[in-house]
């Protein structure tokens, strides 16, 4: 049975690939640290199911050190020169997106095929990680498309990730961290004592501000934290279980998802979302740091009203 294993392998394949890069790219000062980042989460994705849990913690301390200490600084091994990057997107213009965009179709084709596979009565791929699993299928099609249009060196995959990667840092594991501070969060109660304040602050018998606290409070955690993964189990443990679910009888399934979308509205918004919002004014040289996220908040306020318009009309038995 495939499991999320699958995409941990993935990642554990490309970050280790990413630290040798850069412990043989001598025009690198700092590829020692860069490889002892990129190494130490390798390790963990590739066998951090198989270790204690304290032997994970000493990974995530190791790299947070390193990146204290001496950061992660990009380097220039590419695999292609500036001349040919031009000329290669002059000659296929914007057809060059049809890798990426072949990710989602890819994904949605997956979610809908390989999920009913199954081997001697088995599930092919574990019910619950179908579509994830079908996102690590998607992203490897993605990649041979590009591979059989553009025809760059075999290592070229593994050169531009680690270039990408260094120009991100340490900002390409937050949402796995701020995930992980989610659940930790939900753990410590924090989810009961949010709870509690919205049923003494909401009046019964008024959906529409139930409706309207979850995915609000969605979109604040969510700048606050910095990521909705990590703002999810708090406001649906907090708000949408006991106020939506039990005491509304709301669908589920309805109100995660279009919770999780209101908590992406808030992602768009802060400066805390730094993988999202900072990271390409850092790559695209723009003055202002903040300008990436002055454009996405009329967009990311029109979205929070139609999530919870959608929300109240949809989740509900009329």
């Amino acid at each position: 049975m495939i499991t999320l294993e699958f995409l941990y392998r993935l990642m554990g394949i490309l970050t280790a690939a990413a630290a040798l890069i850069n412990l043989r790219d001598r025009t690198n000062q700092n590829r020692v640290p860069n490889a002892s980042f990129w190494g130490l989460w390798s390790v963990s994705f590739l066998f951090g199911s198989y270790l204690p849990d304290l032997a994970n913690g000493v990974l995530i301390l190791g790299m947070v050190a390193v990146a204290t200490l001496r950061g992660v600084r990009a380097g220039t091994d590419d695999s292609t020169t500036s001349a040919e990057r031009i000329a290669s997107a002059r000659r296929w213009g914007n057809r060059l997106f049809l890798p990426a965009l072949a990710v989602p179709v890819f994904t949605l084709l997956a979610n809908a095929t390989i999920g009913h596979l199954t081997i001697d009565g088995t599930p092919l791929v574990q019910p619950k990680q179908v579509t994830l699993v079908a996102l690590g299928v998607a992203t490897l099609a993605s990649l041979a498309i590009g591979m059989l249009m553009l025809r760059p060196p075999a290592r070229a995959p593994f050169t531009e990730a680690r270039r990408l990667l260094d120009a991100v840092g340490w900002a390409a594991m937050l949402p796995q961290l701020l995930a992980a501070l989610g659940a930790v969060f939900a753990a410590a109660g924090v989810g009961a004592a949010v709870s509690t304040l919205a049923s003494a602050a909401i009046p019964s018998g008024a959906p529409l501000l139930s409706v309207a606290a979850y995915t609000i409070g969605m979109a604040l955690l969510t700048m606050l934290m910095g990521n909705a993964f990590a703002a999810f189990p708090v406001m649906t443990l907090g708000i949408a279980l006991p106020l939506l679910v039990t005491g509304m009888h709301g669908d589920p399934t309805i109100i995660a998802a279009i919770g999780m979308l209101s908590g992406f509205c808030g992602t768009l918004m802060t400066p805390m979302a730094a993988n999202f919002n900072l990271v390409p004014v850092a790559l695209l040289d723009l003055p202002d740091r903040y300008a990436v996220i002055r454009v996405q908040v009329p967009t990311a306020l029109l979205l929070l009203v139609v999530n919870t318009a959608l929300l109240y009309f949809l989740a509900f038995p009329r």
